[in-house]
């Protein structure tokens, strides 16, 4: 066990308290002792170490509530095609090209980029399980949701089995920081059979869940009416389509989705019905603003999950939608689009922009007892990040230079989990000097992949 660390910095940012100037943080055996000014501390520096992070926001680690890992070595590939373009092609890569060795550099690759952005934990949705193995490789907190696809009820029951063959395995790994969870993919990929099984599965198996839902018009097109892209692609594989639900929340009402709490994935397509059902069965949202408004999705009314009362995390979703694992730069983005949606300036603070990356994503997932804000007990997950910036001059508030200054800007200069340094001044821990090279691969055999395939 290390020493016990004094870290101080010219801001700490605890989220569930005001911000302290001069502050300083002890952790002591993976937890936090003290959370202050760094004026009342009087410690033995004999006993306990100090690091000065200087001109500095000291803050809890940010919680990416979703994430797909094991896509990061897409980034920029799927540019410019429509949602059903979309998913066709990443399901055609992936099936094709996408080895595990390039699925577990893809998963390392996107971790060391959460890394650099201060990201501690992350909820990730995984068709492969890759993620899980990064997560324990780097030290980071993670849940890795197994996903499960299967339109035509006649699969359900080989579908459910597979699942949970899969979830066997991947939980004799589990640790304390990383488990793994299920994840029935979207309305349009799984059936209302699967659904339900899927939900049996979680409560029976106290296995955490998350699902993409209400993320397209055409999702709503689909489960409301039968009709739209979506049913069409399913007709054309002589699978039976018909009118579900008045919305895709309802859909996962009847299913029994919704009683097993899980984790609903953006949720644009939803009105106050939605919300209330949502908020009635305790179920939580992440909202992924950069990612649906470059998919073309829309703005998710994130001042109606809040002003129902539902426990609200950001995610970044994954970097082939997004190209960037910036949770700072979804919590600008979220303050914009609230705003607009609102039409009222600061509709959603900076500060809690920031609590919304921090509390409200360790609270959707469930861990909002040990992160997401810093209070003595909890575990010492932290992030630093650096005030010196010319574009964050004057500054006035911390927590404003961060998300509407510096966000995309500047890079963690510390980060921690459970009170081990992951990043220390600004460098990763954990070294891989080959993966570039690796990846340099991966990016000539894609274009070669993509050449050939329009020839």
């Amino acid at each position: 066990m290390s020493a016990p660390t004094l870290y101080t910095a010219d801001w700490v940012l605890p989220i569930s308290s005001a911000p302290i100037r001069h502050g300083a943080v002890l952790v002591e055996a993976g937890r936090i002792a003290f959370v202050g000014a760094a004026s009342a501390v009087a410690l033995d520096s004999s006993v306990v170490r100090t690091i000065a992070l200087g001109n500095a926001v000291l803050m809890p680690g940010l919680v990416n509530a979703h994430s797909h890992l094991e896509l990061t070595l897409l980034r920029g590939f799927l540019e410019g095609l429509d949602f059903r373009d979309w998913l066709r092609t990443l399901t055609t890569v992936r099936r094709d090209l996408m080895s595990e060795s390039v699925l577990l550099d893809a998963s390392r690759a996107g971790i060391r980029e959460a890394l650099r952005n201060g990201i501690t934990c992350l909820a990730d949705t995984t068709d492969s399980g890759a993620p899980l193995t990064a997560m324990r490789e780097y030290g980071v907190r993670g849940v890795g949701y197994l996903e499960v696809f299967g339109p035509d009820p006649a699969q359900c029951d080989g579908a459910i089995a597979q699942l949970a063959a899969r979830v066997g395995e991947a939980r004799a790994l589990d640790t304390a920081l990383v488990r793994v969870g299920v994840s029935p993919h979207a309305p349009y990929t799984v059936s209302r059979d699967l659904f339900a099984a899927t939900a049996a599965l979680s409560r029976r198996e106290s296995l955490p869940m998350a699902v993409h839902v209400a993320e397209s018009a055409a999702e709503m097109l689909f489960v409301r009416d039968g009709a739209g892209p979506f049913a069409d692609r399913l007709r054309a594989r002589d699978i039976m389509v018909a009118p579900q639900a008045e919305s895709p929340i309802a859909l996962l009402e009847a299913a029994g989705v919704l009683a097993a709490r899980p984790l609903l994935i953006h949720v644009i397509q939803a009105d106050d019905r939605d919300m209330a059902r949502i908020a009635d069965a305790g179920a939580t949202i992440v909202h992924c603003p950069i990612s649906n408004a470059k998919l073309g999705h829309g703005i998710a009314p994130l001042d109606r999950m809040l002003a129902h009362g539902i426990r609200t995390g950001l995610g970044t979703d994954s970097v082939a939608s997004n190209d960037r694992m910036d949770l700072l730069g979804e919590a600008r983005q979220a303050t914009l689009f609230a705003s607009l949606r609102v039409g009222a300036p600061d509709a959603i603070s900076a500060h809690e922009a920031l609590a919304l990356a921090t509390r409200g994503g360790a609270e959707a997932l469930g861990l909002g007892a040990r992160i997401g804000t810093l209070e003595v007990g909890k575990d010492a997950d932290l992030a630093a990040f650096p005030l010196d910036h010319d574009d964050a001059q004057p500054l006035f508030d911390p927590a404003v230079a961060l998300v509407h200054a510096l966000a995309g800007k500047v890079e963690a200069v510390l980060v921690t989990v459970e009170g081990r340094e992951l990043v220390a001044n600004g460098t990763i821990a954990q070294r891989d000097e080959t993966l570039p090279l690796r990846i340099g691969a991966w990016r000539d055999r894609l274009q070669q992949w993509r050449q050939a395939s329009t020839v």
